[in-house]
């Protein structure tokens, strides 16, 4: 059986180390043929020693760093644009997209346009392109499979099931590290506290995201997107224990839930292999153990993002795309010391207000949207930092 190619983008994040985990597991049946990481050479250059993919590209900051060079048989590519010129200049049957950020878009597309499975786990592609992506999929350009936790738990609940016969899904959300926090202290959170999530390791940036939940708001999105249902058939419960990943709701009363511990593995893998289940030997959930799952409806009050979220997604057009753009530049402000938590949901209020929507019919026009936002809001806090 010919191994199946992939290019991982994000390689040396912790969704790539879980990645490599997974297509290390089974040698014979996956290969890495490309690699991407934005800063981490020396680990980027470990990764490729292993899997001696045919190209890798590195970012600026890690462009000109020391450490040893790349394989002379390797084609190595620079920067943001280098990432869209791997994916359209190397032979692949996967393109597993774990960058963080809007930098994740021109990849998407890449990958779509070459007619390629795309296992996204990049989920501001959809948050910023959504429609422009969705009408590529439904033209026949390819397959997005998600890999996201929750989109993951969606799509194994769907499985064998008709669209027609589905009334609502519910994605869950562990509440991050203050969902019991009083709302007079927001304003004091640190990033280290933001940092500490209660049940899952991730990235920096996507950290933050969970605590203020716009990482939750952003999922519901890209749930609209993936499984083409209205945002009033979209629905979000907390739910700390992370236990259930997210359940599908049937005309007839039925619930279906994905349920398992909380590893990330289990939906890349799925992602790589589907539609077939490949074995996991992972700690198992123990059900005599849980105790109790509990659920909550969100709390707005203290979780505005999500609201600025979901109001952003039924607005449309290029109004996620602003939304994304100022969340970036605001955990990028709060986690170097510049602005407060609770000035997070303002930037995004703000930059909201100052846009009116127009149809994402090309990327051109995202890119736009987000430089303007960018620009906007860079202003927006040297004012208010100055004030």
């Amino acid at each position: 059986m010919n191994r199946t190619r992939i290019v991982l983008l994000g390689a040396t994040g912790s969704i790539g180390a879980s990645a490599c985990n997974c297509i290390r597991r089974f040698p014979d049946r996956f290969e890495i043929v490309g690699l991407s990481a934005h800063s981490n050479r020396g680990k980027l250059l470990s990764l490729a020693e292993e899997f001696r993919p045919k190209s890798v590209c590195i970012g600026s900051a890690a462009a000109g760093g020391s450490g040893g060079r790349f394989d002379g048989n390797v084609r190595v590519f620079h920067n943001d644009a280098g990432l869209e010129e791997l994916v359209n200049e190397t032979e692949f049957d996967v393109l597993l997209n774990a960058l963080v950020g809007a930098v994740g878009l021109r990849a998407t597309v890449a990958g779509l346009r070459k007619n390629k499975r795309v296992a996204l786990a990049n989920k501001e592609s959809l948050v910023i392109g959504g429609d422009y992506i969705t009408s590529l999929v439904r033209s026949g350009s390819g397959e997005l499979v998600p890999v996201d936790s929750e989109h993951s738990a969606i799509l194994q609940c769907l499985t064998g099931e008709s669209h027609t016969a589905v009334e609502s899904i519910i994605l869950t959300a562990s509440g991050g590290p203050f969902r019991t926090s009083p709302l007079d202290t927001f304003r004091d959170i640190r990033p280290a506290d933001a940092l500490n999530h209660p049940t899952w390791s991730m990235g920096r940036k996507i950290t933050i995201d969970a605590a203020t939940l716009v990482n939750k708001g952003f999922e519901v999105i890209e749930a609209h997107h993936l499984f083409d249902m209205p945002y009033d058939r979209l629905r979000v419960v907390i739910h700390p224990q992370s236990v259930i990943h997210s359940m599908v709701e049937f005309h007839d009363g039925a619930v279906m839930a994905q349920m398992g511990v909380p590893d990330m593995e289990l939906p890349i893998q799925f992602a790589l292999s589907y539609p077939q289940r490949l074995p996991l030997r992972t700690r198992r959930l123990n059900l005599a153990e849980l105790r109790e799952l509990t659920f909550f409806e969100p709390d707005f009050a203290r979780f505005p993002c999500l609201g600025l979220c979901l109001a952003a997604g039924r607005s449309g057009g290029t109004m996620p795309a602003v939304l994304n753009a100022a969340n970036e530049m605001a955990v990028a402000a709060f986690l170097a010391g510049t602005i407060r938590f609770d000035m997070i949901a303002e930037l995004l209020q703000a930059a909201l207000d100052d846009h009116s929507p127009v149809p994402v019919d090309a990327i051109e026009v995202v890119e736009e949207a987000d430089r303007r936002t960018r620009e906007n809001v860079s202003k927006l806090i040297s004012d208010w930092t100055r004030n």
